[in-house]
């Protein structure tokens, strides 16, 4: 290399985790990804398979639950560290700067808080600006291998918004929703139908404001 002639910055495979396929959709230009089905076992499966097909670093991709009262659906979360199980990790803060501003904490669950009261306790005990179920196993995976990760996620159902029992009972293991298994919770419970319309109107604010963070970042695919 001529002494003048500057380096390009070295950019390590992105690999990427989410929760639905329609995450995956989203994801799929700024690096490879798996979907973990929405929970910790099946996240974790996801990121060791992308650290073995050569992720130099992790990213913790979707939707999430919002406990800060202040954010609104749609609102995005960068955070710097993932609470995890009673351990903090740290994100990578070169790596998070690429997807937004890095602020607060995530609580990384290991089951739904459906009820109000579920995320208001979550908030009190731990400040935590938001929930996931897929954050805490790719920030262990990453601890594993020494491997930078970081998280991009979005408000889907604000703190003061609990969750129809039909939201829960909608992914199957591939991260798809079931239609079939959404309409017979409806048949079993119709007054959850106004909170569920409400919740799909806060689903696409979470998934137009998770495309248009895409679409300003930077491409983490690797170069031939």
């Amino acid at each position: 290399m001529f002494e003048n002639e500057e380096a390009e910055p070295f950019h390590p495979l992105l690999g990427i985790v989410t929760g639905l396929a329609a995450e995956a959709r989203l994801a799929r230009p700024l690096g490879r990804v798996e979907i973990g089905g929405g929970w910790p076992a099946g996240a974790e499966a996801a990121a060791e398979r992308l650290v073995a097909g050569g992720a130099g670093a992790l990213l913790s991709f979707g939707l999430a639950g919002g406990l800060n009262p202040a954010l609104a659906a749609g609102a995005v979360v960068v955070p710097a560290a993932v609470l995890a199980g009673g351990r903090r990790f740290s994100t990578d803060a070169t790596l998070a700067a690429r997807f937004g501003a890095i602020a607060g904490l995530l609580l990384a669950g290991e089951t739904v808080l459906a009820t109000l009261a579920d995320k208001q306790a979550a908030f009190r005990e731990t400040g935590a600006l938001a929930v996931d179920l897929e954050s805490g196993a790719v920030a262990r995976v990453a601890a594993r291998h020494r491997l930078p990760f970081a998280v991009l996620r979005v408000v889907c159902d604000p703190a003061g918004r609990a969750l129809p029992p039909a939201a829960l009972a909608a992914l199957d293991s591939q991260g798809a929703i079931g239609a079939w298994r959404v309409l017979a919770s409806v048949l079993a419970h119709p007054r959850q139908i106004a909170a569920l319309l409400a919740l799909a109107g806060d689903a696409a604010r979470a998934r137009r404001a998770l495309g248009a963070c895409v679409k300003m970042i930077p491409s983490g695919r690797e170069t031939s």
